[in-house]
């Protein structure tokens, strides 16, 4: 039997803890199948990503195991799988990227078609959904990973191998929110050294793009946000400047600090009246990249003249636009360098029967990266929570 947080239903009112949107329960975990690998989890993050399927902005079957930011150690390999071995350390990536379809061919294998098709189906690559419960009733996946559990099965193309020295719960960070910020950085934005970039939003993400724009040797760096806690704390990391969001003057402030404007502007908060501020911000000639996702019925409004007037460039990037296997050794190698700090991110630890919790500090911007400790002592399920 595996340990395991489960998502019934989306749209609870919070606060979470009250309403418990998800509920611990005890399932069967099918042995890994060909071109899988089950993994003993040690960590995984909790991501906006996670709190949208929560409150229904990104809609997903259920009942699912949630989770898609996790490390953890090789357990079994299934048949098929040759350069992975039971007692190696890896990070998930949650696009299972099948190598084969024109994107991936393409090196763009953020946008696997196939990986896409499962994650929206809530299945593995291949198609299995390996969590059940006691009665054989399948759950779906999450992301390909569902990492809010004690095991998970999960396909080969979604692990990343990391140096076993490396500690889990730092290693945990680079399968999604410092591969999706800092990956923007350098693969979206292509940032130089010397040229100015404002970062909105400084949750995991945005402070890991903040990072990995300090790395490049930008200048100015501006941290934007709406909480003092999360400006302080970019400011600690090594902002050169720091701009309350929301405020009358914010667009007044950034343009002064900047000569009229950001070369660079990452907005990572997934709200499209903040993308319209930071494309706002965003200087003549320069560009502006979303990592965030907003709900599906939102629309983005912005001058459209503007686009081919004064040659602005405004692109979406999904996973970092990564090589995962290309970028995280990367990544893991300016962490090591002391380039980009990323342990300093993680705010909290969390045992699993606090996931509820968890999902509440999360959503109220009291943490950069929360983190479960899935090697903690399990919890008895409760069966009135059921």
């Amino acid at each position: 039997m595996v340990h395991a947080a489960v998502l019934h239903d989306s749209g609870r009112t919070p606060p979470y803890a009250t309403s418990r949107p998800l509920v611990l329960e005890d399932l069967t975990l099918a042995p890994p199948g060909r071109g899988e690998v089950l993994l003993d989890l040690a960590y995984a993050g909790l991501c906006h990503s996670d709190l949208s399927v929560v409150d229904g902005a990104r809609p997903r079957p259920v009942p699912m195991v949630l989770g898609h930011e996790a490390s953890g150690v090789v357990a079994e390999v299934g048949p098929g799988v040759t350069d992975l071995a039971c007692g190696d350390h890896v990070v998930c990536t949650f696009v299972p990227a099948c190598g084969a379809c024109p994107p991936c061919v393409d090196g763009r294998p953020a946008l696997c078609r196939p990986g896409a098709a499962a994650n929206t189906a809530g299945t593995l690559l291949r198609g299995g959904r390996p969590f059940r419960r006691a009665d054989g009733q399948p759950l779906h996946q999450h992301l390909g990973i569902s990492g809010f559990a004690r095991q998970t099965v999960v396909s080969r193309e979604s692990l990343v191998r990391v140096d076993a020295d490396l500690p889990l719960d730092v290693a945990v960070l680079f399968g999604c929110g410092v591969l999706t910020g800092a990956g923007a950085v350098q693969n979206a934005a292509r940032v130089r050294a010397g040229t100015s970039v404002a970062v909105f939003g400084l949750g995991g993400v945005g402070l890991s793009a903040l990072l990995a724009a300090l790395a490049a040797g930008a200048y100015p760096v501006i941290a934007v946000d709406v909480l003092p806690e999360k400006l302080a704390l970019a400011a600690a990391l090594g902002a050169h400047h720091t701009v309350r969001a929301g405020t009358d003057d914010t667009r007044a402030q950034i343009r002064e600090l900047t000569g009229g404007g950001a070369e660079t502007v990452v907005e990572s908060v997934g709200n499209e009246r903040v993308l319209a501020e930071a494309y706002a911000v965003t200087a003549r000639g320069g560009t502006t990249v979303t990592v965030g996702l907003p709900h599906p019925q939102r629309d983005l409004s912005i001058p459209a003249v503007s686009l081919v007037a004064e040659e602005r460039t405004l692109r979406g990037s999904y996973l970092g636009s990564a090589v995962p296997a290309r970028d995280i050794p990367r990544l893991i190698r300016m962490y090591r360098a002391g380039l980009l700090p990323v342990d300093r991110l993680v705010s909290r630890h969390y045992p699993l029967d606090e996931v509820n919790e968890a999902l509440d500090a999360l959503r109220a911007g009291e943490v950069a990266r929360a983190l479960l400790d899935l090697r903690t002592t399990p919890h008895t399920p409760d069966p009135e929570d059921r």
